[in-house]
């Protein structure tokens, strides 16, 4: 109780606007790691105004504790009465009743969410929205960081211990982010800056005000010391924020080139297993020959032209075209079904709708949308579980829900089409970087019919066009129904080595899209199939009733800077090929006994073009497929970390150097007094002041005041010192041994005279070092006086 009450009487006499400078500075740090979230809740200003509220409660909670000297168990309280008091309409303000007003559903939320919203803010795609706790993570983890900063900034004589939980901060902010981090290097520098400079003012403050330990000795000497203290501490500060800065500035970008770059969220086991979920194309040929006729679903507000896109495909294992399944963890559940794509939403050059879908014949996983899925608001008795169980990759623009769609669901989308662009504009860019799985078992005509179709176009444009228009005016339609020219289904292996090599190619949407797609990506075009419907007749000011015959697939390229724009190679629907002439009708012989037909060789089969389905289960990951993105952003979030940890570890590294040194010295003698300077290198980092003119014995004497508990130890070492470097012979192996047994006793004596942090404080202080440096400047002074001296006293020539 006498302590506490030590503490508060000592921040009660300190001026207020001390404190305030110290929250300003630790609120800051706090406010840049804050907006890491930015992706994560697109934008929206409430996860700001909570992470900013909980980090201004846990800094007063910080401040009344030590103002008032409340116990830890009261502060305890106090926080946690804070946080269900003010998380309420920070936190929970869709659960609370008026929004501000506590409810048991805004209570249990916020209890829960301190075990649960962790997990769903990464496991959820972004924008995560504001209910269910998400805005919890910001609130907790500002109020939590604030709390522990506030306390070991005010109650430690030292306000370097306050970083650590600011880094923290910072640190969750990256990690529960997103890829695309608000200003990533800019809010680093500016981290270390602020950080920095108020740990230099807190420094220079505190030894103002007779927080550091007095220096032995007084007069001119001290003063002269103090003097060149702040000079010390003046260019040690300007040259830790000149290396933190340039180390944060050269090592983020390098870090965070990558237009991919990794999060935790990267990092979680998958949501959702698509090895589960069958490829939508595997049913293509039942939609449009099985239930042509069949109403699968109807449509309100699908404008001319546009289409309805189940999902894009861009995986491929000789058998099927399908969702990557790999890319599961891409494939995030929706936390806010009315906000689930800010990005595609805020982009201009794309024109967005909003459409009806009732489901009638229609039954699967894959959620019809019409590109850019924005946000649904599912209606009927299953809205609840429909949007809980609702999945989206904004990357492929493709949504599945959990819980299969079945007759009588219904809901609204909002959507945002592909980007339309005029063909001379489209000419003048590039294909884009967009990153594709490999695929396995090409057929080997695939490459070199690629390269034929596409010919020798200008520009990217060009090529993929004359790959399209080769396929859709060179081939024919069939969908293998009755009275049409016999044509497979699937999009095998053997079924796109078959259409390519036949002298009429025929076939339907499924196998000239997913040849296309090949063929591109041989010629390293990003492309991928897409399975989806349009009707053959518009209208968007009425209902539009969508059957099993408008079923197709199409192939889209990424172009940089634009998108992913859409090619249609199949041919036109009448375009059939002429059906063979009938052979004339053969006239029965008489039956004549034929000789046995020669023997035959054994058939040779031809290689498996295809996987066993499980292979790709078996398929494991190699370590850095699965570290590694958790890697980079660990490494990514530790470089603020990293930079202000450098200068701390050259000390570091310079004292044991130093020490090294000095115990092997070549002559024993000196090797004694190098232990004797281990000592006063010790005592100078814990804040005492050697005179460098006194001897050893008045140094001793000195310090023996200052360290009560090793005065004996200290005058004795003096002693044995001055013997061994005034003694007339030089010390024994054994002697110096035993001497440097008795200095690792001081040492520890007067690091264990002392407080934790400030063993660790003089662990780091390079004050011994500026110390040697000024010695040996002021011995190499020295020496060049007496060789000036003893040039000019020496006698010349003929005197």
């Amino acid at each position: 109780m006498r302590i506490r009450r030590a503490a508060a009487a000592e921040h009660a006499g300190r001026p207020a606007a001390r404190h305030a400078v110290d929250a300003a500075a630790l609120l800051t740090g706090l406010a840049l790691g804050v907006l890491g979230l930015h992706g994560a809740f697109g934008g929206d200003p409430r996860y700001v105004a909570a992470g900013l509220g909980g980090a201004a409660l846990g800094l007063g909670t910080a401040y009344a504790h030590v103002r008032l000297g409340l116990g830890f168990l009261t502060t305890a309280g106090v926080a946690a009465g804070a946080y269900l008091v003010f998380g309420t309409p920070l936190a929970t303000p869709a659960e609370a009743t008026a929004g501000v007003v506590p409810s048991l559903e805004s209570l249990r939320t916020l209890v829960a969410g301190i075990v649960l919203s962790w997990k769903d803010v990464l496991t959820v795609a972004p924008p995560v929205g504001t209910r269910g706790g998400m805005l919890v993570v910001p609130f907790l983890a500002a109020l939590v960081t604030g709390l522990a900063a506030g306390l070991l900034a005010w109650r430690l004589r030292s306000a370097f211990a306050a970083v650590l939980p600011v880094a923290v901060m910072f640190v969750v902010g990256i990690g529960f982010g997103t890829r695309e981090a608000p200003m990533p290097v800019f809010r680093g520098v500016l981290l270390t800056v602020a950080l920095v400079t108020w740990l230099a003012w807190r420094r220079h403050v505190d030894r103002s005000a007779g927080a550091a330990v007095a220096p032995v000795g007084g007069g001119e000497a001290g003063r002269r010391a103090a003097r060149d203290g702040r000079l010390r501490r003046i260019g040690l500060g300007a040259l830790v924020l000149s290396i933190a800065g340039g180390a944060t500035v050269v090592a983020a970008p390098v870090l965070t080139a990558s237009d991919d770059r990794q999060v935790l969220r990267d990092a979680v086991v998958p949501p959702v297993d698509l090895y589960d979920y069958p490829s939508p194309l595997m049913r293509f040929r039942s939609y449009v020959k099985d239930q042509a006729d069949d109403p699968l679903f109807t449509v309100t507000g699908l404008p001319e032209g546009e289409r309805i896109r189940l999902a894009a495909l861009d995986s491929y294992d000789g058998m099927v075209f399908n969702v990557d399944p790999r890319s599961g963890g891409n494939f995030s559940p929706v936390g806010d079904t009315g906000s689930i794509n800010a990005d595609a939403a805020a982009d201009r050059r794309r024109e967005s709708g909003r459409l009806g879908i009732t489901v009638q014949g229609y039954s699967g996983v894959w959620l019809p949308g019409g590109g850019g899925l924005a946000g649904v608001d599912f209606a009927g008795d299953r809205a609840g579980s429909m949007a809980r169980s609702l999945f989206h990759n904004a990357e492929a623009e493709t949504a599945l829900s959990t819980v299969p769609l079945r007759e009588g669901d219904s809901y609204t989308a909002d959507v945002v089409f592909p980007v339309r662009i005029a063909e001379k504009e489209l000419a003048g860019f590039g294909f884009s970087d967009a990153r594709l799985p490999e695929l396995a078992n090409v057929p080997q005509s695939v490459a070199g019919k690629g390269a034929e179709y596409a010919g020798a176009g200008e520009t990217p444009l060009a090529r993929a066009r004359n790959m399209e228009t080769v396929l859709k005016t060179g081939g024919f339609f069939s969908n293998g129904k009755e009275n049409e020219v016999p044509s497979l289904s699937g999009h095998g292996a053997a079924r796109i080595a078959a259409l390519l090599d036949a002298e009429d190619m025929i076939g339907d949407d499924e196998q000239y899209a997913a040849a296309m797609a090949l063929m591109a990506r041989e010629q390293g075009m990003p492309a991928r199939v897409v399975m989806g419907f349009y009707p053959e007749k518009y209208d968007p000011a009425g209902t539009v009733r969508i059957t099993g015959s408008d079923a197709h697939a199409w192939v889209e390229i990424a172009f940089e800077n634009v998108g992913w724009v859409a090619f249609d190679p199949t041919p036109e629907k009448d375009k059939e090929p002429t059906p063979p002439q009938q052979e004339p009708q053969s006239i029965p012989q008489p039956q004549v006994l034929q000789p046995p037909p020669p023997p035959q060789d054994a058939a040779k089969l031809p290689p498996e073009t295809a996987p066993e389905p499980q292979d790709a289960d078996e398929q494991g990951e190699s370590f850095w497929d699965r570290w590694g993105p958790l890697i980079v952003a660990l490494a990514t979030a530790a470089v603020p970390l990293l930079a202000l940890a450098l200068p701390l570890l050259v000390v570091a590294w310079l004292k044991l150097r130093r020490r090294a040194a000095r115990f092997g010295a070549p002559v024993p003698a000196d090797r004694v007094g190098g232990g004797w300077s281990e000592v006063l290198s010790l005592a100078t980092d814990l804040g005492a002041r050697p005179d460098g003119r006194g001897t050893r014995r008045e140094n001793a004497r000195a310090l023996g005041e200052d360290f009560p508990g090793s005065s004996g130890t200290v005058l004795q070492l003096a002693r044995r010192a001055d013997g061994a470097v005034f003694g007339a012979r030089e010390p024994t192996e054994a002697q110096v041994a035993d001497y440097w047994n008795l200095v690792d006793e001081q040492l520890a004596g007067m690091r264990s005279s002392v407080g934790f942090w400030k063993r660790q404080r003089a662990r780091f202080s390079p004050r011994s070092l500026f110390h040697d440096a000024a010695a040996g400047r002021g011995a190499r002074r020295a020496t060049r006086s007496a060789d000036r001296i003893r040039t000019v006293d020496a006698p010349k020539k003929g005197d």
